[in-house]
């Protein structure tokens, strides 16, 4: 079993800056593979992007060159630096890791950026 914690957001001004965690704890937790996601109202939940074991990193159209995922083994937390936000990043941010038959889901934590 895995359990992902999702923490950081909040409300912040257009333009401003959050940085997210994931915390990944139990027997199985494993960040070497994590992704990050988003809800909005209404919205299909989008993928934001991803992290390998190598380090490297991908990203949405939507969000490249503003967000950046890192991550910290020894605290086996995942990072979510978003950067330059706006009122369209509004939404319910969660985590997944990949492992064994399928994956696992954090929470969710809410960014809301003011217009």
């Amino acid at each position: 079993q895995v359990q992902l914690v999702e923490s950081g957001g909040g409300l912040v001004q257009s333009g401003g800056s959050l940085r997210l965690s994931c915390v990944a704890s139990g027997h199985r937790a494993s960040i070497t593979h994590a992704a990050w996601y988003r809800q909005a109202p209404g919205k299909e939940r989008e993928w934001v992007g991803r992290i390998i074991p190598s380090g490297s990193s991908e990203y949405a159209d939507s969000v490249k060159g503003r967000f950046t995922i890192s991550r910290d083994y020894r605290k086996n937390t995942v990072f979510l630096q978003m950067n330059n936000l706006t009122p369209e990043d509004t939404a319910v941010y969660y985590c997944y890791v990949p492992l064994g038959t399928g994956g696992y889901w954090g929470q969710g934590t809410q960014v809301t950026v003011a217009s």
